[in-house]
């Protein structure tokens, strides 16, 4: 399903209008959609009461559509005018002359009117303010949502609030949220899904989200660049894997990773990889560590490296000559996971990354792998690599030079932003993980799951994702997938453990059971 932001919504309303859709029509449409969710989730409408709250512009045009066919329907409909509706408005007309009752909510002399309204609500339709809103809410407005907000806490009507394409106060690109925004039971997004509604905090204000259509141009809508990831788009991408391969067929990754104190976040990047579908997998870390990772790790090779001098268990800049001779025949290279942060580090980093070539392997950097490549000045000019870089916001907010306060203030354009500059596939970490590719291309994971806030689940999603591309998946096609593998296998877990005491080894022996419900096996 495609996501939206607020200028490429303008822009598919205009060549609606173009195609002979003009506003009023998507209007009519738009408000039909509405009211049918309305009916959808109470079971019927006849003799419930329902309130709309009606604001400017198109949206509170929506609201007013909703309201005549929820009124033609049965329902007993009140309407509130939290702004004034010009004289020509002919939805408005239409209401007048079924004589459904429309009262004006235009100051604090006024509420007590709404206090009347609310009072048996089955229903409360928000279509205050949809994509169009740039300012803060304030007077009238913020009032009559802070006093629905503190009904609703109170318990005295029970009523389901519906957002007429997102909930007034929700931020239709970033997802920020005013302070007297409405939490919504059901958002019904018009024509497209807007990004605001799958980026927290605006996500936690979404409730259920349903799209519905109102004649939008399908051809535009197909050719958008951002992707909500569904099973099904999943689905149509993960690699074949014929009866007839073998390990060989399914690729070969190696794994640069570890060290003394970071131990077990390469034998998690390895076992990533392998079940999502490796075929061969080889883990180079300092040599007096091996042991370590091997006695937890039967199913990998290893190449033990040169560590730094005086500092054991710690790779050293030497042993880039023996990781780039062990690329030879390699698929991906997986670079980070545990390796730790210090000079030796830095430099081991530094010359390997810029070593590689664009017609070498392809390269996952993940971790300690990014920390360590955020000191190298303006280094995205030195890597040809063909690379998924897959930071969390702190190692993102490292590499850009931003505060994490900016790179979540906005994380699609962060990392989309990203993605164009450096020429690389991005995967910013989170809730509701975000890819990008440089050509502008975006996926956004549905997922949102506090039990993956533990240790060592980001370096099982780095494993995974370089086990796609070793199956074949280009980066950024990869990084979508295993995102979603991976966060879908959590949430199956999820209904298992709840939210919290998800450990990193529990994802593994999922994501094979995962991979498998995907593939509708």
């Amino acid at each position: 399903m495609k996501l939206v932001t607020a200028a490429e919504m303008r822009s598919l309303e205009e060549g609606a209008a173009r195609a002979g859709r003009p506003p009023s029509v998507l209007m009519e449409d738009a408000g039909l959609g509405v009211a049918q969710e309305v009916w959808l989730n109470l079971g019927a409408v006849p003799d419930r009461k329902v309130v709309v709250l009606v604001g400017p512009g198109n949206n509170g045009g929506d609201g007013l559509v909703a309201a005549r066919h929820l009124h033609d329907w049965g329902a007993q409909v009140v309407v509130l005018l939290l702004a004034a509706r010009g004289d020509d408005d002919s939805n408005m007309s239409q209401l007048v002359e079924r004589k459904v009752t429309v009262q004006q909510i235009t100051d604090s002399k006024s509420l007590g009117a709404l206090d009347e309204a609310l009072a048996g609500a089955e229903a409360i339709v928000d279509a205050v303010l949809g994509t169009g809103r740039a300012r803060p809410l304030e007077g009238a407005i913020a009032q009559v949502l802070d006093r629905v907000a503190e009904a609703r806490a109170a318990g005295p009507t029970g009523a389901k609030i519906f957002a007429v394409d997102l909930p007034t106060g929700v931020d239709c690109d970033t997802g920020a949220v005013d302070p007297h925004a409405l939490r919504a039971d059901v958002t019904v997004a018009l024509g497209c899904s807007k990004v605001g509604l799958y980026t927290l905090p605006g996500a936690a204000h979404t409730g259920e989200v349903e799209v519905v259509e109102i004649g939008l141009p399908a051809d535009a809508i197909e050719a958008l660049p951002i992707e909500l990831l569904s099973a099904r788009w999943v689905r149509e991408r993960l690699p074949a894997r014929p009866a007839g391969g073998n390990k060989g067929t399914f690729g070969r990754v190696l794994v640069v990773a570890g060290s003394r104190y970071y131990v077990g976040a390469a034998r998690l990047a390895a076992l990533g990889a392998l079940r999502s579908g490796a075929g061969l997998v080889t883990v180079a870390c300092p040599a007096s560590v091996q042991p370590l990772i091997a006695s937890g790790l039967t199913e990998a090779t290893y190449l033990p490296l040169p560590e730094a001098p005086g500092a054991g268990g710690i790779v050293g800049p030497s042993a880039v000559v023996e990781v780039a001779r062990a690329l030879e025949g390699v698929d991906v290279l997986l670079l980070g996971p545990g390796l730790g942060q210090g000079a030796a580090q830095e430099a081991f980093v530094r010359q390997l990354v810029c070593s590689l070539s664009e017609d070498g392997p392809k390269v996952l950097v993940d971790a300690d792998g990014l920390n360590n490549l955020a000191k190298l000045p303006r280094w995205w000019e030195r890597v040809s690599a063909r690379c998924v870089l897959t930071p969390h916001p702190g190692e993102h907010a490292r590499l850009t030079r931003r505060s994490v306060a900016e790179v979540q203030g906005d994380r699609l354009a962060a990392v989309r932003e990203a993605a164009e500059a450096w020429g690389q596939t991005v995967l910013l970490k989170g809730a509701y993980s975000v890819a990008a590719a440089a050509d502008g291309r975006a996926g956004v994971n549905p997922y949102a799951n506090p039990a993956l806030a533990s240790a060592g689940t980001g370096d099982v999603l780095a494993g995974a994702i370089a086990g796609l591309m070793a199956q074949g998946l280009d980066p950024f096609e990869a990084a979508c997938c295993g995102a979603y593998l991976h966060a879908a296998a959590a949430e199956g877990l999820r209904s298992e453990l709840g939210d919290a005491g998800l450990l990193a080894g529990d994802l593994l022996p999922e994501l094979p059971r995962t991979l498998r419900e995907l593939r509708g096996v």
